[in-house]
């Protein structure tokens, strides 16, 4: 199997579960409590071991380099994929930015509204 293949299954079922968050990893750990023990077990030693138990799960994307490349020969293919890759890395970043402070807002306005309902209620 060549080395820029990406990660092998196991891998790529850490990053889809990743993906999905805490509760995904938990769900996991239970199916595997339930399909044969040792496999539960082995997941929430994992979980333990790499803090996904405990919230730091979330690799930070402004500090880690997501793509692994091997270089081709020609540098300047070579430079435009890097360029490519860290535009793309950086969208992701500042798109990933927009949506926490979409969710900061929403959840602002929600308090608000509640807020001004409670004040409603306790004026009448």
């Amino acid at each position: 199997m060549p080395r820029d293949a990406g990660p092998g299954p196991v891998g790529r079922v850490r990053d889809w579960l990743d993906e999905r968050g805490k509760a995904a990893w938990i769900v996991a750990m239970i199916l595997g409590f339930i399909a044969f023990w040792p496999i539960g077990l082995a997941i929430l030693a994992y979980m333990i071991w790499s803090k996904r138990m405990f919230g730091c799960s979330k690799r930070s994307h402004h500090h880690h380099r997501r793509y692994h490349s091997t270089p081709t020969g020609n540098t300047a293919f070579d430079t435009y994929r890097e360029e490519t890759l860290k535009r793309l890395e950086d969208e992701h970043s500042e798109f990933m930015d927009f949506l926490q402070k979409l969710r900061e807002a929403k959840d602002k306005a929600e308090f608000d509204q509640f807020m001004e309902q409670r004040d409603t209620k306790s004026e009448q």
